[in-house]
């Protein structure tokens, strides 16, 4: 007989025997056994809550960024209970629970002190003790929230917050968080505003109260809050909610409120229908809170730069984000991989249809912007140029499929890497985009334009309106609904462009539109616009790096020039053929080394040691762009077309 035990979360089958006293081993070596881990924490079923948790979150200490959580929570019976702070959180595919900033925490019952322990193998879990008769247990903690960027995303600042409720909140084991109900009750500081897509909103001074909602629900559903908060109407039931630093930065035109309705149209015109009774766009213009891209099912927490609508006609490459948001609405919340949805926060979400929920809505924020007038062509052109040239050198694509990417979030955290382009980062966003693109002109061009990626949009996130509920799927669904849009051998189309490494560059969807890839000495617009918001300047096809606005390299290019120099991320350029560093010079350099002969030469720093470097490149300048290749039709044009006109 075999007996199971858990030791640090994971299951490990011993023998009797194997549970007995170390003992010493022939080689007179000690072997200790593990010792005997308790780790019981109750799965989640599908039932109802006895009762409704109540929320009270004091979030008016704007200067210190503290919230101060009360909750009380219903309990069916004595004995153990098991409380869990969110680990596993939708849309960031990892477990990115910020447990870490929950301070003072304590636990009573009718106001006597009760016992609590942290699980050791799941230092989410609270284990409490629960007195006889007692019908619920008061939980009180404060949240304190990151003040600087190296502490954790910053989601407080003077003018504004973001808050969002897994942070501040817990849950009980046992239970799908769709079955557990809670109230909310939030003070915000004095004269601001805030928006939540919750229903049942009062709102007495400061204090905004919501009727009772399921906590999955309210997890789904944050609050962006500010002193400077300005709202505008967008039709379909759809509002543009705007907190800024400062209040002339909510000084939107007329035109820019109108691409963003009809970016909102354009959404109901390619899924069909809506799985959302209303949806809050949250938008913080701000340099101070974090940033975020993120989404829900009825509302999306974004940020931009704070003349988003003031230096607007500087900023296309900016404009992409809310429609990649508001897509995924029909594309990662009502419909989710099947490994993706969780009956709560504890179980790990397995993301392996990234590619789909991420790669498509990366297409879709591309189409929706250009058919919207949020992003112009030129624009659009330029990203999927500098996204297929990036993976056209990318060395990491030798060994590490699409699909492996998707367990980045969980692998690396987002954190910076030494030589990403031979790791690999997310690459299922856009590498994933092209591949739809190239699905797209195989459907288009097989049914004589009669038939696109847009009729697949339809059929598989269109769905039934009016459901707000989940539809889970795999990858057979989405090989068989791609079939009844235009039959052709998806299952093989898929897996190889997304599940196998050491694939040819991503650029078959460019070249069946009617374009290829090609190199000048200039940005495309979208590299002009990404260097500028990034204060860098982008060699990666020349020199094979990035520059910051110290001369600090970075981005270093796999087996590129500046890599056979043996440059690395954090070495500074000081000076360009003996004068101090400037970009002109460095540019200099670069043309003048197209004689076949020249170097580029370098004096650089890294760690106080400095030396000088002949970097052996002749190419010149090179940024990536799409150029049409004959006079037949342009098939971006009709991707792009608007459809709410057709």
């Amino acid at each position: 007989m075999k007996k199971t035990l858990f030791v640090a979360s994971a299951l490990i089958a011993v023998t009797p025997a194997a549970l007995a006293p170390s003992a010493l081993a022939q080689d007179g070596n000690s072997r200790p056994q593990p010792v005997v881990q308790p780790h019981s924490i109750p799965l989640p079923t599908d039932r109802p809550y006895p009762g409704t948790m109540l929320l009270r979150v004091d979030a008016s200490d704007s200067m210190r960024g503290i919230f101060r959580v009360r909750q009380t929570i219903p309990v069916a019976k004595s004995g153990k209970v098991t409380l869990l702070y969110p680990q596993w959180l939708p849309g960031k595919h990892a477990p990115r629970g910020a447990i870490a900033e929950i301070a003072g925490f304590k636990a009573t019952a009718g106001g006597k002190p009760l016992a609590w322990t942290r699980q050791p193998t799941d230092v989410y879990a609270f284990d409490i003790d629960v007195p006889a008769g007692a019908k619920s247990i008061d939980i009180a903690f404060d949240f304190l929230s990151p003040t600087r960027p190296s502490e954790g995303r910053v989601v407080v600042t003077p003018a504004m917050m973001n808050l969002q409720w897994e942070q501040v909140s817990l849950y009980p084991a046992g239970y799908f968080t769709r079955g557990i109900p809670v109230q909310l009750d939030v003070t915000l500081p004095e004269g601001w505003t805030g928006a939540a897509a919750l229903d049942g909103l009062k709102v007495t001074g400061n204090r905004y109260s919501y009727a009772p909602t399921s906590y999955e629900t309210l997890v789904d559903s944050p609050m962006f809050a500010g002193k400077y908060f300005r709202r505008w109407d967008l039709g379909q039931n759809v509002t543009l909610n705007v907190v800024a630093d400062e209040p002339q930065y909510l000084d939107a035109k007329p035109d820019h409120i109108a691409r963003h309705a009809a970016m909102v149209a354009e959404a109901v015109a390619l899924f069909g229908t809506k799985h959302f009774d209303r949806y809050e766009f949250l938008l913080a213009l701000t340099d101070e809170l974090g940033s975020i891209g993120l989404e829900h099912h009825r509302s999306s927490e974004n940020s931009r730069g704070l003349d988003y609508f003031t230096g607007w006609d500087g900023n296309d490459a900016e404009r992409g984000l809310l429609p990649h948001e508001l897509t995924h609405s029909w594309n990662g919340k009502y419909r989710r991989p099947d490994k993706l949805w969780t009956p709560d926060y504890r179980t790990p979400m397995q993301g392996n249809l990234l590619w789909v929920y991420e790669g498509q809505t990366s297409f879709w924020d591309l189409v929706l912007a250009g058919r919207s007038g949020m992003q112009s062509k030129e624009m659009i052109l330029g990203e999927w140029a500098t996204n297929a040239a990036n993976y056209s050198v990318q060395a990491g694509r030798d060994w590490r499929s699409v699909e492996d990417t998707t367990l980045d979030p969980v692998i690396a955290a987002r954190k910076a890497r030494a030589f990403p382009s031979a790791t690999r980062t997310e690459d299922y966003y856009n590498e994933g985009a092209l591949m739809w693109l190239e699905a797209d002109m195989i459907i288009r061009q097989g049914t004589n334009d009669a038939k696109s990626l847009d009729d697949f949009a339809k059929a598989f996130f269109g769905g039934k309106g009016g459901d707000w509920g989940e539809v889970t799927y795999d990858f057979d669904d989405v090989a068989q609904t791609l079939n009844a849009v235009y039959p052709y051998d998806w299952p093989k189309f898929l897996h190889d462009r997304m599940q196998l490494p050491g694939q040819p560059a991503p650029v078959a969807g460019i070249e069946r539109a009617g374009y290829r890839l090609v190199w000048r000495d200039v940005p495309n617009a979208y590299d002009r616009d990404k260097m500028k918001s990034a204060k860098n300047y982008d060699l990666t096809h020349s020199l094979g790096l990035t520059i910051d606005k110290d001369g600090v390299a970075g981005g270093i290019l796999w087996n590129g020039p500046a890599f056979r120099a043996d440059i690395v991320n954090g070495t500074k350029i000081i000076a360009v053929d003996g004068m101090s560093y400037s970009k002109d010079r460095l540019e200099s350099a670069i043309r003048t080394a197209t004689d076949g002969k020249t170097p580029v030469r370098l004096l650089v720093e890294r760690g106080g040691r400095y030396r000088s470097v002949d970097i052996d490149y002749h190419g010149g300048l090179r940024w990536p762009h799409l150029e049409k290749t004959g006079a037949g039709p342009d098939w971006f044009d009709r991707v792009l077309a608007p459809k709410r006109a057709l």
